[in-house]
């Protein structure tokens, strides 16, 4: 039988579930409500093939973050990939550590890839394994032109009379929550203007659809080993569209939520965003996800990506298990 806690409810924090993307934890009060939740919430990008005489070029990435919680640490994360123009493949672990990784089986991996059309991510394979030896949760999602093609979850998720029924209009043009990670930028104009914030995530994790509003809020500097620039602050707002409980105290709490922002990163190379921070206020405190090392990379991509209507025929992307 599944668990769900006031504290940390499957339907949590949007910007977790989106950064975390219900990554590891979903098994453990602590543990699932805190990846996949608070991880979240972060947005996504990929990029569409186009008929060129020279390579594209592919920007690789590897991004790893440390997690807090009420200004404690409780994990790490790892979020590692290739993106370009036309495609992108994404590959997200996380783990808890100290006290709470000896609590829980606090460990997770999720993969996603896809193309962007014109700044408009179109993902074609997601999965998710989290959870540990006899408690292991997974998500296996096919997309094709951003609508869900086919999903499964094991174990399935428990009857419960007050969940939002998901609807077939739910599942079509949405992004996986580890392809939310990506932000792409339309066009070719400058990546850090206040206008690259301002756009809705429509999210669908396998299980339920919510919404994350991104808006404008600030411009900083900041250094962190592998990087040091300029960040977009865009502040984030949750709705909860279907899959979540409507009688849980979280869901409201986190709908009303004001204290939710991502710090978003350029990447040239994809024209595209990555956030460096997350932050959300939950109800036992704010979890912080915060970049702590960044390697970025160009590099001539000879292979050749994901077609824009792909996804629903191919087989169901595979996670590395926890």
């Amino acid at each position: 039988m599944r668990h769900e806690s006031d504290a940390f409810p499957r339907e949590t924090s949007p910007m977790v579930r989106i950064g975390a993307s219900r990554l590891p934890f979903r098994k453990n009060a602590m543990t699932n409500r805190l990846t996949l939740r608070k991880t979240g919430a972060l947005a996504g990008a990929a990029l569409l093939f186009s008929v060129a005489a020279e390579p594209a070029r592919a920007e690789s990435l590897a991004i790893t973050y440390g997690l807090s919680l009420a200004g404690l640490p409780i994990g790490t994360a790892q979020m590692t990939g290739s993106v370009t123009r036309e495609s992108y493949k994404l590959d997200v672990q996380a783990k808890m550590t100290g006290l709470a990784g000896l609590l829980t089986s606090g460990r997770g991996a999720g993969v996603a890839s896809g193309v962007n059309a014109g700044g408009k991510l179109l993902p074609s394979a997601y999965a998710l394994s989290s959870g540990g030896g006899s408690q292991v949760y997974t998500v296996r999602m096919a997309l094709k032109s951003g609508d869900v093609a086919a999903v499964d979850i094991q174990p399935p998720l428990d009857a419960k009379v007050d969940r939002v029924p998901v609807l077939e209009s739910h599942k079509k043009g949405v992004v996986d929550p580890v392809s939310a990670l990506l932000f792409p930028v339309a066009g070719r104009g400058p990546l850090m203007e206040p206008a690259a914030c301002d756009r809705t995530i429509p999210v669908f994790d396998g299980a339920g659809r919510f919404d994350v509003t991104l808006s404008y809020a600030a411009r900083k500097d900041v250094d962190v080993p592998g990087y040091k620039g300029p960040v977009l602050v865009c502040s984030a707002r949750y709705t909860p569209i279907s899959g979540h409980r409507v009688s849980r105290k979280s869901t409201q709490f986190m709908a009303d939520n004001r204290d939710m922002e991502a710090w978003l990163a350029p990447v040239e190379g994809a024209h595209a965003l990555v956030p460096l921070k997350i932050a959300v206020r939950t109800m036992v405190g704010t979890t912080v996800i915060e970049a702590t090392k960044v390697n970025l990379t160009k590099t001539a991509d000879a292979g050749a990506p994901a077609s824009p209507g792909g996804g629903a025929r191919h087989a169901f992307a595979e996670p590395a298990r926890p």
